[in-house]
């Protein structure tokens, strides 16, 4: 089997950068090249083409929703105008068999335009909005990094697309790891603060206000700042009695893959992405949601309470096959529609 195959990737959060190199690596036992599309650089580990696109964000971005039917599509804007050139360049060129788009409205119609089936990620959240229902109704197949038993992840969604979209579990780029059961602690105790790269409001001055008051807990700061960035977090999360995250799709998995209880604080993202998922955790995941960043005398309380959930409630969450699952999606696509099936 050969052929290729698109990944466009989004720019913001390493969510989508982090499913294209699962995907590709998975792809390639199967003789499939994937090419990345992205204004992100090439990752370092990335084995295929990589086509550097031009920002669309710059300048002065007027109109970008086209009367409310896109979601980014400013007027006369260069970078806007580059930026579809060069997918389109690509598509021309390269012929691929489909392209994953992760995410974006308006490739997914850029792409079908062109007659190129498209695979949709979709996030969750809200995602009934006109521009969401044009996008994800003209691609061939829909997929989402969650498994089937957490409900309610995109309230809203009409039954026909709803249908279509395959839940295929939270991917997470290491192995999971094996439950270690809590043992009462006389001494100090480990959180993993991971804050993650698509923005937060959280403030150095509040992580040091929750240090001062878990005297008996040592934190270990991940993805706050340049600084504190690390590529790799699994061994810091596996070695966590407790994880504290935001609820972006990424940072889940890897916490659920350490096999780690968790208190999720959901950030303000478009679509009430974060806001969605934590509402869906509160029901019977090991994860404490809070709405806020707690009050420094709130603290111990919190991590105790979090400390005590059975992390083996992550095993549904991320099993470790979702990368398969994926590529069986993208797999199945690819060849329905290169024998001439219909969606």
């Amino acid at each position: 089997m050969t052929g290729v195959v698109g990944y466009y990737v989004h720019h913001v959060g390493s969510g989508h950068r982090h499913r294209a190199e699962v995907l590709a690596a998975r792809l390639a036992h199967d003789g499939i090249s994937v090419t990345g599309l992205s204004s992100l650089p090439r990752p370092p580990s990335w084995a295929g083409d990589w086509v550097r696109l031009p920002p669309d964000d710059g300048g002065h971005p007027r109109d970008v929703t086209a009367h409310g039917h896109l979601h980014w599509a400013p007027l006369r804007h260069d970078g806007t105008r580059a930026r579809a050139a060069a997918i389109s360049a690509w598509l021309a060129a390269a012929r691929p068999d489909l392209v994953v788009v992760d995410v974006s409205v308006e490739v997914l119609l850029l792409t079908r335009l062109h007659g190129i089936p498209a695979v949709a990620v979709v996030l969750p959240g809200r995602r009934d909005d006109p521009a969401h229902l044009l996008g994800l109704g003209v691609a061939e197949a829909l997929v989402g990094f969650w498994p089937r038993a957490a409900r309610g992840m995109t309230p809203g969604l009409p039954d026909d697309l709803a249908e279509r979209l395959v839940p295929v579990g939270a991917l997470s780029r290491h192995p999971v790891r094996p439950v270690l059961r809590s043992q009462p602690h006389d001494g100090e105790r480990s959180v993993a603060l991971l804050l993650g790269s698509g923005g937060h409001d959280v403030g150095a001055d509040d992580v040091r206000a929750a240090r001062r008051a878990t005297p008996d807990w040592r934190w270990t700061v991940l993805g706050a700042d340049r600084e504190t960035w690390v590529d790799d977090p699994s061994a810091v999360l596996a070695a966590a009695d407790v994880v504290v995250t935001h609820a972006g799709q990424n940072a889940l998995a890897e916490t659920a893959a350490a096999r780690r209880p968790a208190v999720v604080l959901p950030q303000e993202r478009p679509h009430d992405e974060q806001r969605t998922t934590g509402d869906v955790l509160a029901h019977g995941w090991p994860a404490l949601v809070r709405s806020a960043w707690p009050d420094p005398a709130e603290w111990t309380g919190v991590l105790d309470r979090a400390a005590a959930l059975d992390a083996r409630g992550w095993t549904q969450w991320c099993d470790g096959w979702a990368a398969d699952r994926f590529a069986d999606v993208v797999l199945t696509t690819r060849t329905r529609v290169l024998d001439g099936g219909a969606s």
